[in-house]
């Protein structure tokens, strides 16, 4: 089992930058694909980026290609999301998941497959 605590969150300007980081406590943290989702208000929760658990394969959603970045760090059970040019549609909660999975370069894409959840930080970017 992992648990899994987002930090990094905060008010920014539009145009602005903000790196959220994900560490995981347990075991084993390399045996987790990791993601990176969000929530705004009144809106379902949508995947932001995927990262296998070699780093070999990443996945970032049409709307924040190009913007934000996803790592890792397995030394440091850590991953992370650089969020560049900041956008106030990017506003919402943004939740740290873990997918167990036997698959080293799988980058998962579907909410079902991730196992284990933070509670969530809060990005707000102003206009």
């Amino acid at each position: 089992q992992v648990q899994l605590v987002e930090s990094g969150g905060g008010l920014v300007q539009a145009g602005g930058s903000l790196r959220l980081s994900c560490a995981a406590s347990g075991r084993a943290f390399s045996s987790y694909a990791m993601g990176w989702f969000r929530q705004a208000p009144g809106k379902d929760r949508e995947l932001v980026a995927a990262i296998s658990r070699s780093e070999s394969s990443t996945y970032y959603a049409d709307s924040v290609k190009d913007r934000f970045t996803i790592s890792r760090d397995n030394a440091k059970n850590s991953v992370y999301l650089q969020m560049n040019s900041l956008k106030p549609e990017d506003t919402a909660v943004y939740y740290c998941a873990a997918d167990r999975t036997v698959y080293s370069n799988y980058s998962p894409k579907a909410q079902y497959e991730y196992d284990y959840w933070g509670q969530g930080t809060q990005v707000t970017v102003s206009s």
